[in-house]
């Protein structure tokens, strides 16, 4: 399989996405506000938002069955946001996914359906004290809890970031707050986790994180990927996450259920000098569920996700110049990750490389990215392009309203 990029191809993909960040541009100010508030008294208040995010991507595949290279335009993430205030302590957050994510020769369908990625309440009693009742972003990894229009790189870790049940979310209620002036935060939720038909017992998925800043607090219930030079921040985290009875490790005779359990350390540094700011952050994971995953394949759970066992970690570093390039700010960045899925194939294990940019105009709300990643797969697979060595060259453009 040829694995070299097409010079011309690229260039069309990239003058693509140049020609409609000029368009976009022409027609909008630098100073983007946020979108419309509605008052309703002195304490209630709805705001409607919208977040885009546009992407032209050539990759060394099409599809698990085809190896030829593919060029594609397509919304990674396309939502209409509703938030607001009941009163001083009760809110609310709606979020309507309408975005047509790549997924392997599947893109340019136009006929996705819209589909709610949030919906939740909470209740701020004080700082330390707060809840969240709904369906939201699990609590388990930082990079989850990242918010989607805040990266530091492009995006996340395919899979890494994401646990094998409820993925980046989850429909639960969870408890958090921040003590000794924001520095210690801690987070608990309890979740549906896996409740499909071939779980063994429908039982809670339990969740608990916490961290401790040491310079400025990161007092949010989200995080981001950057602060963009505006804090200076260390923040070590760990989570642990557990749900009982998730899987058989006899699907055939239905017996011997089987515990998920997972845990994650993290790290988060920001800090801005004279000559730039630079960010560092990394992270460790391990998903397990008994090694179910590795009996024989007619005694296998069908729905066990081939993340169960997955292991790894990755290291993200950046560099923003300290004055503006022409209308907006330039950072640099590089990101590597190493993922395990500890199948007895050896299929899927790899290592992820990448490099890029940010050209931020007016901070997160509009910004252009560049990236070039490489993925070298340590056993290739003979019957799956997605698991066979690749390179990847996106471009993309970010506009929040």
């Amino acid at each position: 399989m040829n694995r070299k990029f097409k010079v011309k191809k690229i260039s069309a993909v990239v003058l693509g996405l140049v020609q409609v960040s000029a368009i976009l541009m022409a027609g909008i100010s630098t100073s983007a506000q946020a979108g419309p508030t509605i008052p309703f008294n002195d304490q209630s208040y709805l705001t409607i938002s919208y977040d885009v995010q546009m992407e032209a991507q050539q990759r060394g595949f099409t599809s698990p069955t085809n190896s030829s290279t593919s060029s594609d335009f397509f919304l990674r993430r396309n939502r209409l946001v509703f938030n607001g205030q009941v009163n001083d302590y009760v809110g609310f957050f709606a979020q309507f996914e309408g975005g047509s994510a790549k997924t392997y020769g599947l893109n340019g369908n136009t006929d996705q359906s819209i589909f709610y990625r949030d919906a939740y309440v909470t209740l701020d009693y004080t700082d330390p004290v707060r809840f969240v009742a709904g369906r939201f972003k699990n609590v388990f990894t930082r990079e989850n809890l990242e918010g989607c229009f805040d990266p530091l790189t492009l995006d996340r870790a395919q899979w890494l970031a994401y646990t094998p049940w409820g993925g980046s979310r989850d429909t639960g209620i969870a408890m958090w707050g921040n003590l000794v002036d924001g520095k210690f935060q801690y987070k608990m939720m309890v979740s549906n986790g896996r409740d499909d038909t071939n779980a063994p017992k429908k039982s809670p998925r339990y969740t608990a994180r916490a961290h401790w800043s040491f310079f400025d607090p990161e007092a949010d219930f989200g995080y981001v990927g950057t602060y963009l030079g505006t804090k200076k921040v260390l923040t070590i985290g760990v989570a642990q996450d557990f749900q009982a009875d998730v899987v058989y490790s006899n699907f055939l005779t239905k017996t011997n259920p089987l515990n998920y359990t997972a845990s994650t350390a993290d790290f988060f540094y920001e800090q801005p000098f004279s000559s730039g700011t630079y960010t560092l952050s990394g992270a460790l994971m391990r998903y397990k569920t008994g090694n179910a995953i590795n009996g024989p394949v007619a005694n296998v759970d069908p729905l066990l996700p081939q993340t169960a066992e997955l292991g790894g970690g990755y290291m993200k570093a950046a560099y923003m110049l300290p004055n503006k390039v022409g209308m907006g700010r330039l950072q640099f960045f590089g990101r590597t990750e190493r993922s395990k899925y500890h199948l007895n194939t050896g299929y899927g294990d790899q290592k992820w490389n990448g490099i890029g940019a940010n050209y931020y105009i007016d901070g997160q709300k509009l910004k252009i990215t560049g990236e070039f990643a490489q993925v070298k797969f340590d056993v290739q697979n003979p019957t799956d392009p997605t698991q066979r060595d690749y390179n990847q060259a996106t471009m993309a453009l970010q506009f929040q309203f």
